[in-house]
């Protein structure tokens, strides 16, 4: 069983229509998304000249059968000290954000499709990266 968490950058572009992102989210089995994500997503969106549209894209993407929406837990809480205690460590420190986001894919065991490099320093994170 295939599954993924999409980061913001995937979401984006898989409505851009990159064929890539299109061809992983299609080969999945469970498609994850981060109420982070869907924060960021949807703070990207205000504002903007295609607000609605695009918030209710995202609505109808996240009602999609295959489609799991991530919540914050005390797991998720633990993983994120612990990953950011070791990037710290190494003088390698991310977004907060992101270090929510690649706490669930820990978690939840889905492999982050991302072309954000910064995630390839978290040991232990299951990476789709693209360029």
């Amino acid at each position: 069983m295939k599954k993924i968490l999409l980061d913001t950058n995937a979401y984006s572009d898989l409505l851009r229509g990159d064929q890539y992102i299109y061809e992983v989210v299609t080969s999945a089995n469970e498609i994850c998304i981060s109420v982070i994500v869907i924060a960021e997503l949807l703070a990207g969106f205000k504002g903007g000249s295609r607000e609605k549209s695009n918030e209710d894209l995202l609505n109808k993407f996240l009602q999609q059968p295959t489609v799991n929406v991530l919540n914050i837990s005390i797991t998720t809480s633990y993983l994120f000290a612990e990953i950011k205690k070791s990037l710290k460590q190494r003088g390698k420190p991310i977004p907060i954000n992101d270090l929510w986001i690649a706490s669930q894919s820990v978690e939840f065991s889905a492999s982050l499709v991302t072309r954000d490099k910064h995630f390839k320093e978290i040991d232990n994170l299951s990476l789709i990266f693209y360029q």
